[in-house]
């Protein structure tokens, strides 16, 4: 299968590149790990349970409507394949002349066949998204503890609530729209515990009141926890959650501005489920792999690199929506749009100059992103919460003592190396969820802040996606030879190279 744009990931962002390419006349193929469109903001129930539980219906959700009939449209044309349940395990770029042609290497586990296939385009756009990010505390491997869009997935998904009384407990306002969300399909919300602190919030007051369509909505998620009589307090955390088989309470702690617990403020909440969330991580396997250049953005997270235009640093390759820095929905759909007009630019057709109004909006966008992140940050305090024995791997069960001992007394630098001495981040979500807290408490440890190599180091991997051995041995490649041969011979060789000169491969 060969297209003019291929863009990975169906939700916001990619939705909008998608579109935007196909009215400008490209073969696009849109390739999404999910069965639906709308990735996980958008996230929505099967037709048949939408009108047997609460409305979540997202906001925002008319865009939605837009984008998937336009869509809808498009793939009726020809214009536009929809690879609904395929993800993208390998990705490979080839130079053509001035221009560059990629290779995806698809698992289309969603039609229940496993099958491993290969798709060219002559652009790429990376629309992939991000994951929560969670901070581990003694007992957060405890049945009950999920992350904060963990249980916002289960209800905009399936219609399931994560337990009967549940405490909400990080930073950042995706904790309002979970709580707001959990409390009105009967949920009891026994608090909503937001680590940062108010004074955070008065530094940005004029930047906040230019954003008045974020402040009703923020506001409309404060009547409803009102509503409900949910406690919101400010300047607190969970830092312990205890329980024999399952998550049976929490212990609560008032921080102070490095989030250290205050001694004398700590309370058990009883409760029998916990979402915790601290912000999100941007998956970046796919641009880290294609060798795009990053940088560590305001909230810490390693991001990709772009030029006005959307453009990486590897040619013909797009990115927009989290993958270039948190935002939210209306940044990602604005960075998705221009996106599939700037990848039909480059491809030779004729297209509307983007408008300002819609440059303008980004520049909006960012800037209110910016703003929240410096209104949200993850201080280090964290950190103190944990024991030795407390996970911070919980796939392959290492606990923070292991680490402290890798780094401090087994020579361990970076996070990588920790990672191979103490097997951190080696279990089956790959470093996903611990990967930030490793790089954070490795630093700690070699008391130094941690970097854009700390965090790379976590998302560099030869293959982008689980995928069963057994598909791979099915799979031919045109040209004779197994695609996972090729993976072992290019990308599974640099992992022998030292951190430096990784981190030098990362920065071409």
């Amino acid at each position: 299968m060969t297209c003019d744009v291929a863009v990975i990931g169906a939700g916001p962002a990619g939705l909008a590149a998608s579109v935007a390419a196909a009215a400008a006349g490209l073969r696009v193929v849109l390739v999404d790990a999910g069965d639906r469109l709308g990735g996980q903001y958008f996230r929505h129930p099967p037709d048949a349970l939408r009108t047997a539980g609460p409305d979540v219906t997202p906001h925002g959700w008319a865009e939605f409507a837009r984008l998937r009939d336009a869509l809808t449209d498009h793939v009726a044309a020809g214009r536009v394949t929809h690879l609904a349940g395929h993800s993208v395990w390998y990705a490979e770029a080839h130079a053509v002349g001035a221009g560059a042609r990629f290779t995806l290497h698809l698992n289309g586990t969603g039609n229940g066949t496993g099958a491993v296939q290969e798709m060219r385009s002559r652009t790429l756009v990376v629309a992939t998204g991000a994951h929560d990010r969670p901070l581990p505390f003694p007992g957060w491997d405890l049945p009950g503890v999920l992350t904060a869009g963990g249980a916002q997935a289960l209800l905009k998904g399936n219609l399931v609530v994560a337990g009967r009384r549940i405490v909400v407990a990080g930073t950042g306002p995706f904790l309002l729209p979970v709580a707001a969300g959990l409390a009105s399909a009967g949920a009891r919300v026994e608090g909503v515990f937001e680590a940062g602190r108010p004074e955070r919030f008065a530094r940005h007051g004029v930047r906040f009141l230019r954003n008045a369509g974020k402040l009703a909505e923020g506001a409309g998620y404060a009547a409803t926890l009102l509503r409900h009589r949910v406690p919101f307090r400010m300047g607190h955390a969970v830092v312990a959650a205890h329980g024999d088989d399952a998550v049976e309470s929490v212990t609560v702690a008032r921080l102070d501005r490095d989030w250290t617990p205050v001694p004398g403020t700590e309370r058990v909440i009883e409760c029998d489920a916990v979402a915790v969330g601290y912000g999100f991580t941007p998956q970046m396997e796919i641009p880290v792999e294609l060798g795009c250049a990053t940088r560590t953005d305001a909230d810490g997270s390693l991001v990709v690199v772009v030029d006005a235009a959307q453009r990486t640093s590897v040619p013909g390759v797009y990115a927009a929506g989290e993958t270039t820095g948190v935002g939210g929905v209306q940044l990602a759909l604005a960075e998705g749009e221009l996106a599939g007009l700037a990848a039909a630019g480059e491809l030779g057709v004729r297209t509307a100059r983007p408008p300002r109004r819609l440059l303008a909006r980004r520049a909006g966008l960012r800037d209110f992103a910016a703003t929240l992140q410096d209104a949200y940050p993850v201080r280090p305090g964290w950190a103190g919460w944990l024991r030795p024995d407390t996970l911070v791997c919980r796939c392959e069960e290492v606990p923070y003592g292991r680490l402290d001992e890798a780094v401090r007394d087994l020579g361990a630098t970076d996070p990588r190396t920790a990672k191979l001495i103490s097997r951190v981040g080696m279990g089956w979500c790959q470093g996903r969820i611990c990967g930030y807290p490793t790089a954070c408490l490795t630093a700690r440890i070699r008391k130094r802040e941690p970097d854009r190599t700390d965090l790379a180091g976590f998302a560099r991997r030869p293959l982008a996606q689980p995928v069963r051995l057994g598909d791979l041995a099915q799979s031919t490649a045109d040209d004779g030879t197994d695609p996972a041969d090729r993976a072992d011979r290019t990308d599974l060789a640099g992992l022998a190279d030292e951190p430096d000169g990784a981190d030098r491969a990362e920065e071409v």
